[in-house]
């Protein structure tokens, strides 16, 4: 008597199992937004961790070209090579504005590159980049020019996951 109340007990389990997944899987699948060129929409949800506004160097485009104008000294070996060009850093603008894990993304020569990483040691503190009003860090990704008048350009990275 024992065994039959577990055998039906067994096929009343496999019977709702098996109810259960035709139900689910009887729902229609919700079909991907396609988005065409010249057509993009804006995201419902964005992500959690993109900033509302960038980090900003004190003074903006005019006051980076300023401090490099002022700071940064073109290697005489890179000279005396004709080199020039930009040396691509990346650094993290922290949520205080001081900048951190600065690294060589595009290396021009190694006298261009240590005076890249020296030049940003001494940058001032910028203005972070800010979330919903709040302070958030942001990765950001500068070309320092080396041997040419070429104007600055910021471009704006991926955030720093907390």
């Amino acid at each position: 008597m024992k065994h039959l109340f577990f055998i039906f007990l067994l096929v009343a389990l496999a019977a709702g199992g098996a109810q259960a997944q035709t139900t689910a899987g009887n729902v229609p699948a919700k079909q991907p937004i396609e988005l065409k060129p010249g057509r993009m929409q804006p995201q419902a949800k964005p992500a959690p961790n993109r900033p509302d506004a960038p980090p900003q160097f004190p003074g903006g485009a005019q006051g980076l070209n300023t401090f490099f104008q002022q700071n940064l000294k073109y290697p005489e070996a890179a000279s005396v090579k004709q080199i020039s060009g930009n040396v691509v850093m990346t650094f993290t603008v922290e949520a205080d504005g001081h900048l951190t894990n600065p690294s060589v993304v595009q290396p021009l020569s190694p006298e261009c590159d240590t005076e890249a990483l020296r030049v940003l040691g001494q940058m001032p503190a910028w203005k972070p980049a800010t979330r919903k009003g709040q302070p958030v860090a942001t990765q950001v990704r500068l070309p320092i020019p080396f041997g040419n008048s070429e104007g600055l350009q910021v471009e704006q990275g991926k955030p720093k996951f907390e």
